[in-house]
């Protein structure tokens, strides 16, 4: 550390210097400035405080589905009718219907679109995958649109989205009810992948997710108008709420998973509705079908088929899985003044898995997520192992199956306990609080996995989350700006997209709740959010601005550097300069001096000299020397003693006092080195072994967000200062974070030498 005297007066010491700023456009530039220009104007729909405002309004879409599971062709036939409710102010001329399956159609952009590379080496599945599966006749096939009445209405398909002409304009409070039929073959989810599908077991049986499998109504709001943009695969959907009655016909020794409550028991046996009501007050989830009755049913396939109805009441999509391989185990779980029912569904190739996690995972998400925004509205929650990660409303399909011995690693468990935890939670994000993943995937995505990660942390000590934690995103974070995209970035344009939408937005959160605000000032604003929003479609600026309005603290710069920008956190110590007060005491000053002076190294010259032996060759001159005081240099004469008793006399008994207490003071330059304005926590190691951690918000940076100093006064001698101490920023470079700095080492691998 450098030491340097400073002659200064108590009063002058506590005055410091702020740092120059000068740029010539400092406003726009400044990391400070508020997002007024990002963000929409605040009007009667959508308030400056994040709420929902007193003409708030929201469309309705209800359904009746009549479905025929197809097995020995993969098909999905159905017809439904719509009965879409303008709860809007305008007159609307047309409808727009969500064609998801599409996306899988031969003459899909989302084929033309996908950029291709041939590697060295390409099979021919690649080269299937490419040009679009050509010998999979994939898609919506629309057989008819006809009025409530049985008349035809006109209708034109673009790609994903289907225009409905109605006969006239639906003014505000009407309703219009049309009727569609339609079928479409079902994808090889093994091998084309995608979120639903079909999956053939080595047994020849079947396991179906059918997601995306009706024509569903788009989303008008007083945001975009229709939001109509096409479903090209990354961005997910835009639903509006209505109710939904679905039947849907299948082999008779399927077993059916569902969003909605069951209408008809009668498709269970009577043993299996006894286990049912079991499970419903039990504390550990019981077996409805169990795993030697899923094994039989394996074994010969029914002739007949059986009709499953379900109902569910304001949600905004419908998913159902369908298998005679299900085994089905169920409990209770109390959400205040009811019961949810949480159920899983698995093939006996993840019941070593599922059987001892799965619905004790639900129960777990529930209860946290539940406290961290809303109670739990639905009466079922169901986790479906289907090999992949989907979300729907009450129903949900994941991954993670033991191996042929019926053993799994720990990657595999930790894999599945996450992807339950994810996507049962993605009933709060975007099922309830129903933000528009067709535009902002990280409002449900990063949402989501934010409040993974404090499920997962609950769930156990010391899980090993790979979001959520700072650290975990360091790797993304230090890339070149060319290859990232701010996290607001429309979903089908976003550069690494699990990094961005995922990752990002949830250690960002984490980092707002641990480090800028604080769990308590966290939880209540973004619990306000969630209750605000939940059953509504809340847009960026309302999750940015209930977050503000709730907490009381100031976040737009926090939004614009994480949000906007991709700019890293890499602040650096730069200097630290060691302060001594100057007491004016003749006594101590010429002490100090003389110390200093006998801690001065020789100069090359003296060294020299000595070795030249000049030491000996000049003590012959000693009889010359005069007969003085040699150390008159440091000597103290009465003068300076007046002096100083003048300058005692002039300080008050405080002066006086801080005089006495050998304070030490450092000054400390910090540089913002990677762009990203955070809070500096700095933490203080003594000679004594203690330390103190100081935490200094990010608003030290308004002025320059370049270099700031920041004086630290303390009662010990300081040793070595450090920088987040607790990993809390995602500081990207932690060599500068030390002073003085440490040495790092790395490591390298000794290559075996060719003979």
């Amino acid at each position: 550390m450098q030491k340097i005297n400073l002659l200064i007066t108590l009063t002058v010491f506590s005055l410091i210097t702020l740092p120059t700023y000068g740029q010539k456009d400092a406003y726009n530039n400044n990391k400070f400035k508020q997002l007024d220009q990002e963000l929409p104007t605040p009007n009667s729909y959508r308030t400056g405080s994040g709420a929902p405002g007193h003409k708030y309004w929201q469309q309705k879409a209800d359904y009746t589905i009549e479905a025929l599971l197809d097995e020995e062709k993969n098909q999905l036939h159905g017809k439904e009718t719509i009965t879409y409710t303008n709860n809007s102010p305008d007159n609307i001329k047309y409808l727009w219907v969500q064609l998801d399956q599409n996306m899988r159609a031969t003459n899909s952009n989302t084929y033309k679109i996908r950029q291709n590379r041939i590697d060295e080496k390409a099979n021919s599945r690649y080269f299937e995958s490419i040009s679009g599966y050509p010998n999979y006749d994939g898609g919506h096939k629309i057989l008819e649109v006809k009025s409530k009445e049985g008349e035809d209405i006109p209708y034109v398909i673009n790609q994903t989205m289907m225009r409905v002409d109605m006969p006239q304009e639906l003014k505000p409070g009407e309703h219009f009810s049309f009727n569609i039929k339609w079928y479409y073959n079902i994808n090889n989810r093994k091998l084309m992948g995608g979120r639903g599908g079909y999956e053939t077991f080595k047994d020849g049986n079947t396991l179906y997710t059918l997601t995306q499998w009706f024509p569903r109504m788009a989303v008008y709001d007083d945001v975009n108008g229709w939001q109509n943009k096409q479903f090209l695969g990354r961005g997910e959907f835009a639903l509006a709420f209505g109710d939904y009655d679905v039947k849907l016909t299948v082999p008779d020794d399927h077993i059916v998973a569902s969003t909605g409550s069951l209408q008809d028991s009668t498709v269970l046996t009577e043993t299996q509705r006894e286990r049912l009501e079991e499970a419903k007050y039990s504390n550990k989830p019981i077996e409805i079908v169990t795993k030697k009755e899923a094994i039989k049913n394996e074994k010969k396939k029914g002739k007949g088929t059986k009709t499953w109805h379900y109902k569910a009441d304001n949600v905004r999509d419908f998913a159902l899985g369908s298998s005679r391989k299900f085994i089905w185990d169920a409990m209770g779980v109390e959400q205040n003044d009811k019961i949810v029912m949480a159920m899983s569904y698995y093939p006996k190739d993840a019941y070593n898995l599922y059987n001892r996690y799965s619905t004790e995972a639900i129960a777990h998400t529930l209860e946290v997520y539940s406290r961290m925004t809303f109670d739990y509205p639905y009466p079922v929650a169901i986790s479906v192992e289907a090999e992949n990660g989907m979300e729907y409303p009450m129903i949900c399909f994941n991954y993670g199956r033991q191996d042929e011995e019926g053993n799994y690693s720990s990657r595999i468990k930790y894999g599945m306990l996450s992807v339950v935890f994810h996507e049962v939670g993605h009933n709060y994000f975007p099922m309830i609080v129903n933000s528009d993943e067709r535009q902002w995937t990280w409002m449900d995505e990063g949402l989501n996995s934010f409040l993974q990660f404090v499920a997962e942390q609950e769930w156990e000590w010391n899980y090993p989350s790979q979001e959520g934690f700072p650290d975990n995103i360091i790797e993304y974070m230090e890339g070149v700006p060319e290859g990232m995209s701010p996290i607001m970035t429309n979903s089908e344009s976003i550069k690494q997209f699990g990094w961005n939408a995922y990752s990002k937005p949830s250690v960002a959160l984490n980092v707002l709740r641990e480090t800028i605000m604080g769990r308590e000032l966290f939880d209540y604003a973004f619990k306000e959010y969630a209750q605000r929003w939940k059953f509504k479609h809340p847009t960026p600026a309302d999750f940015f601005r209930t977050m503000e309005d709730a907490s009381g603290v100031d976040l737009d710069w926090f939004w614009r550097g994480w949000f906007y920008t991709t700019e890293a956190c890499d602040i650096s110590i730069a200097e630290v300069i060691t302060m001594q007060l100057d007491t004016q005491d003749p006594n101590k000053e010429m002490t100090h001096l003389k110390a200093l002076e006998n801690d001065k190294r020789p100069t090359i010259t003296e060294i020299n000299n000595q070795k030249e032996g000049l030491e000996t060759r000049v003590s012959k001159n000693e009889n010359l020397k005069d007969f003085y005081n040699t150390d008159y240099k440091y000597s103290v004469y009465q003068d300076d003693l007046d002096k100083y008793k003048k300058y005692q006399n002039s300080l008050n008994e405080k002066d006086k006092e801080w005089m006495e207490s050998n304070k030490y003071v450092y000054q400390v330059n910090f540089e913002n080195v990677g762009g990203l304005v955070m809070p500096i926590i700095i933490e203080l190691n003594f000679e004594d072994g203690s330390k103190d951690k100081k935490y200094i918000p990010a608003e030290i940076w308004k002025k320059d967000d370049k270099i700031v100093s920041k004086v630290f006064v303390t009662d010990k001698k300081v040793t070595s200062f450090f920088l987040d101490p607790n990993r809390e920023t995602a500081d990207i470079d932690t060599s500068n974070n030390h002073f003085p700095r440490r040495n790092s080492v790395n490591r390298f691998q000794l290559y075996k030498s060719k003979k």
